[in-house]
């Protein structure tokens, strides 16, 4: 089904990032009438943003990592204790 849509959009070619040759930006109506200029230093500073690791990204890797060290300690106080009691 297509829907009938007005809306200002902004395409940027330099995103700054070798992965991605342009990015499209969709103009919040309330938005729409402000300075061109304005919106393209907006659309161009948020597509440069893009090769940053969003913080929730970071904060999954973290977690994953310390996971992991967790379960390798306690592996190996579990080996100790085993060792220990079997001598």
């Amino acid at each position: 089904m297509i829907k009938g849509v007005n809306r200002q959009v902004l395409e940027i070619h330099e995103t700054g990032c070798d992965y991605f040759e342009k990015a499209l930006f969709f103009v919040k109506p309330e938005y729409s009438r402000e300075n061109e200029g304005k919106l393209k230093t907006e659309a161009v500073s948020s597509a440069m943003n893009f090769t940053k690791i969003p913080k929730t990204r970071r904060q999954k890797i973290k977690s994953r990592v310390l996971i992991f060290a967790e379960m390798t300690a306690s592996a190996g106080v579990g080996a100790i204790i085993t060792a220990l009691i079997i001598k």
